[in-house]
């Protein structure tokens, strides 16, 4: 592949960036394939070593903050006309809550995402009061041994829970990153 038809490729791959940030990168990219050149390479080698488009656009868009692309993409390309205002408000007692609905359903799904988190803290929680409950009785009644037996139980699966709470929230935030990621990746393609 030519450096020109990178290029080209880069700009239509990172179109739902702004403007500056798609000239800056294919700028820097740019710079990066004269410097293989220069060195010694062909355009061809220079363009290959610099990596896949793909991976390339993947890492622009791990980079670049969400905040940053939402703000270009709710950003106004044009002037609203007349039409859509008097539009909007007419239908603003059917938009609105569609929106809503919307918005509180993304809550919902990313509320389920933690639910599993909870859930294993909470039985976390209770193992250790379970274990502790059992000491105390245990030490009331004269060291009964069935009670001790039950505050042992209860700390060992709170022990053992301790890596299944590690894992759900590992896992939650791993989930988390992976579904922000693919939704930024989408903004910058411009999908």
């Amino acid at each position: 592949m030519t450096k020109e038809r990178f290029e080209v490729e880069l700009r239509k791959r990172l179109k739902g960036l702004p403007k500056e940030d798609i000239d800056s990168r294919v700028e820097f990219y740019g710079e990066m394939i004269d410097d293989r050149i220069e060195s010694g390479m062909s355009e061809e080698e220079a363009v290959a070593d610099i990596g896949n488009i793909d991976d390339i656009v993947a890492q622009i868009a791990k980079d670049t903050p969400f905040l940053h692309l939402v703000k270009e993409k709710v950003k106004p390309k044009r002037k609203i006309q007349t039409w859509e205002i008097i539009l909007l408000v007419l239908g603003f007692p059917l938009w609105l809550p569609l929106v809503i609905t919307a918005f509180v359903l993304l809550c919902v799904a990313y509320t389920m995402m933690w639910v599993g988190v909870i859930v294993t803290y909470a039985i976390e929680a209770a193992l250790i009061v379970a274990a502790v409950g059992s000491l105390i009785l245990a030490t009331t009644s004269g060291f009964n041994p069935a009670y001790i037996g039950v505050a042992m139980m209860a700390l060992g699966a709170a022990l053992i829970m301790i890596f299944a709470c590690i894992g759900a929230t590992k896992g939650s935030f791993g989930l988390t990153k992976r579904v922000f990621l693919s939704i930024k990746k989408k903004i910058v393609r411009g999908e």
